[in-house]
């Protein structure tokens, strides 16, 4: 079974790349980085016909470039700076820092390898290609895409009728249905309700005249571990910091989870604060860290309802909607929702996932405020960080 080309272009995938590569491209081209591939569902098995469509499906996407009509989109972006458009009117994917297998067990391997400002946009990319190459050869498509339209379109009546009355963006390009399903998700929550304020895909945002929406992910943090001069338990500070100088307050979310909340609360001091327009949960409880994050602003004298907080771990609407009823009266409050848009149909979706695991050939990590969630090849790593961590944690500064 041949598909059709999945990714088409090379804008088809989350703004927070691109914010992310900038300050790469702007400070640290001299790191290099690998990821890995894991699938955190039980008892999926990729066949030999499915690994091969993936591998011909990065074939395909290495022979993308950007338009020019893409390149002046991403320069109509308040906070992308005109020279790292440049760069990217010169930059592709590489076929060659992808490696693509299968176990005999039928996993999924795949590794990323190469300088940090090209390996780190694969990601998006190659979660894309599986997820649409799975669906489409395991299951009859046409029933899947029918009965995501019935979950949409109730959605949709819901968003309409009062049930639903938070705002939110569409976060669901890495782990969608397809490219096609995806569109109409984006197309329909847009024209259809007034709650969807944007999408993180800067392809659907510039087709359908919606706002990109995005700053940082974990991996961005955690490449200040691979720095030798930076400790450990303050890639915050620097993560931070550099953010700052090249936004100058501008594009400014911060992600609080990625070496735990209370270790990124030591450095988001009053400067910070009165930096970033507010932060993003991805992990723990919802409840407890939105407390502890207005704590976190009125012990600075600042007022929560002038701040933002986003939310995004594995929302359902339901969920987005309990959390909007007991946080709206105290601050800002928004959502980031992504497979239960782009990928709810009658089956379980896959939860894969493309991890930073190396910078500069040394271990990286993610600890988030759910241990679960923690992913390392290397466990001596993965503890000498948790120690590194807690020994800050535990001196207090």
């Amino acid at each position: 079974m041949k598909l059709e080309p999945i990714v088409v272009s090379l804008l088809d995938t989350d703004l927070y790349k691109f914010n992310m590569d900038q300050v790469i491209f702007h400070k640290h081209t001299d790191l290099c980085g690998q990821y890995f591939f894991k699938c955190r569902n039980k008892d999926v098995v990729f066949t030999e016909e499915m690994v091969q469509e993936i591998s011909n499906q990065v074939d395909h996407l290495c022979t993308l470039k950007f338009t020019n009509e893409e390149l002046d989109y991403l320069r109509s972006i308040r906070f992308i700076k005109n020279d790292y458009v440049e760069f990217l009117r010169l930059w592709h994917p590489i076929r060659d820092y992808v490696n693509i297998s299968r176990t005999d067990e039928g996993g999924l391997n795949i590794e990323v390898s190469g300088p940090l400002f090209s390996a780190m946009q694969f990601e998006i990319y190659l979660l894309e290609i599986v997820n649409e190459v799975y669906f489409r050869m395991k299951y009859d498509y046409s029933r899947l895409l029918a009965s995501a339209k019935e979950k949409l379109d109730a959605k949709i009546k819901a968003l309409g009728d009062g049930t639903y009355t938070f705002r939110f963006a569409e976060f669901g390009c890495r782990r969608r249905l397809s490219r096609e399903w995806e569109d109409i998700v984006v197309r329909r929550l847009a024209q259809e309700t007034d709650k969807c304020v944007g999408t993180s895909n800067v392809y659907l945002a510039m087709k359908y005249d919606l706002t990109p929406i995005g700053t940082y992910a974990h991996e961005y943090v955690q490449m200040y571990q691979g720095i030798d001069e930076i400790p450990l338990a303050f890639t915050n500070h620097y993560a931070m910091r550099d953010w700052y100088d090249e936004y100058q307050g501008d594009n400014g979310t911060a992600l609080t989870d990625t070496v735990t909340t209370d270790l990124f609360l030591m450095d988001f001091n009053r400067s910070m604060v009165n930096n970033y327009n507010g932060v993003r949960h991805d992990s723990g409880d919802p409840y407890e860290w939105g407390e502890k994050m207005i704590r976190h602003y009125r012990k600075y004298g600042v007022d929560p309802k002038t701040k933002l907080l986003l939310f995004s771990d594995s929302l359902d609407f339901d969920r987005a909607q309990a959390l909007y009823d007991y946080f709206s009266g105290q601050t800002k409050v928004s959502f980031g929702i992504g497979t239960f848009c782009s990928n709810d149909t009658e089956v379980e979706a896959l939860n894969i996932v493309i991890k930073l695991q190396y910078v500069n050939g040394r271990p990286v990590a993610k600890l988030s405020d759910t241990p679960g969630k923690a992913m390392c090849k290397d466990d001596a790593y993965l503890e000498y960080l948790r120690r590194s961590v807690d020994f800050r944690l535990n001196r207090g500064k």
